[in-house]
């Protein structure tokens, strides 16, 4: 049941023997044998960029926020521009993309495992520390003569920065991911995970993530999300694609135009 899909029958999952409390971040070795990466393209139309008015010739480039092994960066890309693929590992086509996550092993799968290294990138990078990620990010951006990425697209990743970083480090990420994004597609967990991730780490015997009792920003946390975004961020809800089978909707923001922020 979905109910269920942030307890331990899912994301406890391990075919590698790897004690998912050993992943404090979300940083889940085998994240993608439970949560496939169909599991979100199945709501996101193929036709995406099209959408959202971008030309078939226009360069396009995008974020993914903890990229974990990289699995669903080269889904995304292929669903996405499911009729212009390039053809083989040194074309290049229009559409570029960049993966990060702060574990470097599982950066290391994803560009080991890469069969578009002219279109996707992988690096190691902490999102929560402002200053290296604003840098380094930059660099990325203005090879391609951009300030902002076309879309930022992150999933399932607020709950760990929250968990680890407070209300502080919750409310920072989003306005770091509407400051590089034009649009940004968020999947949001649910309070019920949060909750979930704790008992884990108390089944291990180990202590609770330093911030969850003292964490005021709770319930319903696709509308937390929302609510800074819109009222502090300058971006505003476009669409919602719906829930994904683990009960986590999938939401579409986009930057307000000047003339429409007040």
């Amino acid at each position: 049941m979905a109910a269920d899909m942030c307890g331990s029958a899912a994301e406890d999952v391990s075919a590698e023997n790897e004690d998912p409390g050993a992943a404090p971040y979300g940083n889940f070795i085998n994240y993608y044998t439970f949560n496939p990466p169909e599991n979100r393209l199945s709501l996101i139309p193929s036709n995406l960029l099209q959408d959202l008015e971008y030309g078939a010739n226009e360069t396009v480039v995008i974020l993914d926020v903890g990229c974990n092994s990289g699995d669903l960066s080269v889904a995304l890309y292929k669903h996405l521009q499911p009729e212009c693929l390039p053809k083989g590992p040194t074309a290049e086509g229009r559409l570029h993309l960049l993966g990060f996550d702060l574990d470097e092993e599982l950066i290391h799968r994803a560009q080991s495992s890469n069969p578009y290294p002219r279109n996707i990138s992988f690096i190691p990078l902490d999102i929560t520390q402002d200053e290296a990620s604003r840098a380094q990010l930059g660099t990325y951006l203005r090879g391609f003569g951009r300030s902002t990425f076309h879309l930022c697209v992150c999933l399932a990743v607020t709950m760990w920065v929250h968990l680890n970083h407070g209300d502080e480090g919750l409310l920072g990420l989003l306005s770091r991911l509407a400051a590089l994004s034009d649009y940004l597609l968020l999947e949001a967990q649910p309070w019920k995970c949060y909750r979930s991730a704790a008992r884990r780490l108390r089944k291990l015997g180990r202590s609770d993530f330093e911030h969850f009792k003292m964490l005021q920003i709770r319930g319903d946390m696709a509308e937390n999300a929302r609510h800074h975004l819109s009222n502090n961020c300058g971006m505003e809800l476009m669409q919602s694609f719906g829930s994904t089978s683990w009960d986590r909707k999938l939401l579409l923001f986009r930057k307000r135009a000047e003339k429409d922020k007040s």
